[in-house]
């Protein structure tokens, strides 16, 4: 890491942020996000992926403070000595999801999800849908309330809540997690290789009619939910040693 590196301040709108902005840009400066070596975001988990999403392409490592409701992507807010602490983090390189959607009204749309993308019902009639990896036929006919496809660092949220599998970071691995099921009903999900082509058909759009999320960015009315890691986006956030993202995650398989 550079010793003085130029640190783009990013902060959400709620007032705490807003003054540890105010503050850190006193005793740091603030530079552009594409002229930084550093980008750093003060808010909770929802703010970090947003910064990801917005910024992500830029290639740039990202050191959270948290300064919102959850913050599990982050550190732990404090003023002083963020030169060393950027200079002594360990960094966690996390590859996003690839979402292409069709829709039935013929549109296609392609998103990125650091967190999961998910599935879910949007009337009180349950989704069916069938699951194919890798152009195979896994599941013919899934009957719930939806079903969602997480990332490593996104699988201790809604997937963990979904009782899905908490993944170790590294693991090249993403969860597939039903969510409600009825039909198969002992079916509760699978762990798959990170490069499997997850695809989801709706079979029934008109009746039952299904959205897909990706993070937080929805597309309603699907018939085709396709998922792949992708191969060209990769992000680095950086975390105090004391407090890696790697032993989070190892940390809440042991919660009771």
């Amino acid at each position: 890491m550079i010793a003085n590196p130029r640190i783009a301040f990013l902060a959400s709108s709620t007032g705490e942020a807003q003054d540890a902005l105010k503050a850190l840009q006193a005793l740091h400066g603030n530079s552009a996000p594409e002229d930084a070596d550093v980008l750093c975001a003060l808010g909770g988990d929802g703010f970090m992926l947003q910064s990801l999403h917005r910024y992500g392409n830029l290639g740039k490592p990202v050191f959270g403070m948290k300064l919102g409701t959850v913050g599990f992507l982050m550190n732990h807010h404090r003023e002083q000595d963020l030169l060393e602490r950027i200079g002594n983090a360990e960094p966690a390189k996390l590859r996003p999801l690839e979402m292409l959607v069709l829709t039935e009204a013929g549109t296609s749309t392609s998103l990125l999800a650091y967190n999961e993308v998910s599935l879910l019902r949007q009337t009180r009639q349950a989704a069916h849908l069938s699951i194919d990896l890798n152009g195979q036929t896994r599941v013919d006919e899934l009957v719930c309330d939806g079903v969602l496809v997480a990332t490593p660092a996104g699988s201790t949220a809604y997937n963990f809540s979904a009782h899905g599998p908490i993944l170790p970071l590294g693991s090249h691995t993403i969860a597939l997690t039903p969510i409600a099921p009825y039909r198969p009903r002992r079916w509760r999900g699978a762990i798959l290789k990170a490069d499997t082509e997850v695809r989801f058909n709706v079979l029934d759009p008109y009746k039952r009619p299904v959205s897909a999320t990706a993070d937080s960015h929805e597309v309603r009315d699907v018939v085709e939910v396709t998922i792949r890691e992708s191969r060209d986006r990769m992000v680095t956030l950086l975390f105090d040693p004391e407090h890696n993202l790697e032993e989070r995650i190892l940390s809440e398989q042991f919660v009771v």
